[in-house]
């Protein structure tokens, strides 16, 4: 055989070797679609099939609008898991005529974010094709990691997209912050996971079409409920029912019953990051409905953070300084059974302390609410900035120091319990400060009494309440 036949038969088989290759890839990509889960086999593949976060990507909204015209720069997407986040920047990938690159924050280098870049530069030079970097849990990425990535973001180099269940604003380099225009994903409301679940139980080429589901009313609310605005949730849990129930024998289909959906479903944990975004945001809830007078709210965080592992001796500190700073003087009381419930809980500890916990909080809540201390308290020191070292008035002054009477400290004050009604007319703030007035008690809870005290001392004092 000759050499050149050689060759020609060489090159022949290599070629069969790739096409049996491809086609290898081919079918085993197309099985590995197949047996995916549902979830990752529904993921939307463009904008009209994604389902939730309106607010960004709604008709006419900016970021639809910039993925539409492929004109995007640098952003970050933040939101709880299941709400679309990586599903947003893989529809920017199939729709995009840059290059779309990716790397994970959990097990990427320095070296491959270097390698990235290089790569990014040579293409534009190259081929005026620019680069989009996706980076999933980019809060993840220590300094030297974002630092190596900032220049590039800087110079467009790339347009970033991270995604992260993280605020960014804690949590990533505020100049990679600075660069990049941030878009919170919220929880899927339920009728956006109805639809994801509809949408799945018809299609038959993706979804579960061809298995005929029946799903009971009751357990579709279950089940929308139980997945909390994650639609990842909702979908496995989904194919596990389908997956693990019989078809009726008679009618083919497959009857998907509350209690089959109860047992399929994991019971979601609870999702709190003492050092993160939802530490803050829950304890704020909390706060703010006990602000809100709402007590039903105020013991649901209590509960929620309590479950969670949040530190109690946080949540007795917190209703201390709510109690005076929202009730204050409309219930005094307010003040003393959060100071109890924090003794308590130093006395008899968890499990036994949420009770007085709850205690402070639905009397927290409950409670007539007034903010007058804490005006006045920060009226008053407002006032101390603006007109430092006041002289104390000299009436006021200690007496009891040698060499007292000579310089006039103390002389001139008027004893109140000499006086009816226990007051006495005399001035007590510094000259410069004696016409403010720093306390204004509310109309509510046990403020009206003070206010009708104050009139009757105003009466003697000749000082206006006004």
């Amino acid at each position: 055989m000759s050499s050149a036949l050689t060759a020609v038969l060489l090159k022949f088989i290599v070629i069969l070797g790739v096409i049996r290759m491809d086609l290898f890839s081919a079918s085993a990509e197309a099985n590995f679609a197949k047996e995916a889960p549902l979830a990752a086999r529904m993921r939307p593949r463009n904008l009209d099939e994604f389902v939730g976060q309106d607010e960004i990507v709604g008709p006419g909204r900016l970021l639809r609008r910039a993925i539409e015209a492929d004109r995007l720069r640098s952003m970050i997407f933040y939101g709880p898991p299941g709400t679309g986040k990586t599903t947003l920047a893989r529809i920017i990938a199939n729709t995009t005529s840059a290059a779309f690159e990716s790397l994970n924050a959990v097990t990427a280098g320095v070296a491959d974010i270097r390698r990235l870049i290089t790569e990014a530069k040579e293409r534009y030079q190259l081929y005026q094709r620019k680069t989009i970097l996706f980076i999933d849990e980019i809060h993840r990425l220590n300094k030297s990691q974002q630092d190596a990535l900032l220049p590039s973001v800087e110079d467009g180099t790339v347009s970033l997209i991270g995604a992260t269940t993280e605020n960014p604003l804690y949590e990533v380099n505020s100049p990679l912050v600075s660069r990049s225009m941030i878009f919170r994903f919220n929880p899927l409301n339920n009728d956006a996971i109805k639809r994801i679940i509809d949408n799945a139980l018809r299609d038959r080429e993706r979804g579960l079409g061809d298995y005929r589901v029946d799903l009971d009313q009751d357990a579709l609310e279950f089940l929308v409920n139980k997945a909390d605005g994650d639609a990842r949730i909702a979908l496995n849990a989904l194919e596990l029912a389908v997956l693990t129930t019989k078809p009726d024998p008679d009618s083919g289909k497959i009857y998907l019953t509350l209690e089959i959906l109860a047992d399929c479903i994991q019971q979601r944990p609870i999702v709190y990051d003492r050092d993160g975004q939802n530490h803050y945001d829950t304890i704020s809830a909390f706060i703010k409905s006990m602000r809100g007078s709402d007590p039903d709210a105020a013991v649901y965080y209590l509960a929620r953070m309590l479950s969670a592992g949040e530190d109690p001796k946080f949540i007795a500190r917190r209703m201390i300084i709510h109690a005076a700073e929202d009730v204050g003087n409309a219930d005094p009381r307010a003040l003393l059974v959060a100071v109890a419930a924090a003794q308590a809980l130093e006395m008899v500890g968890l499990p036994e302390a949420q009770i007085p916990m709850a205690q402070a909080a639905i009397y927290i809540a409950a409670a007539p609410k007034s903010n007058a201390c804490c005006a006045a308290i920060h009226q008053a020191m407002a006032a101390v900035r603006d007109f430092e070292n006041q002289a104390v008035p000299a009436h006021l002054r200690d007496s009891s120091h040698p060499g007292a009477a000579r310089l006039g400290d103390g002389v001139g004050y008027l004893y109140p319990h000499d006086y009816p009604e226990g007051v006495v007319k005399q001035e007590y703030l510094p000259a410069n400060v004696a016409k403010q007035k720093f306390y204004h008690p509310t109309n509510r809870g046990y403020e009206k009494e003070i206010i009708e005290y104050l009139k009757r001392i105003a009466a003697v004092t000749g000082k206006s309440e006004e």
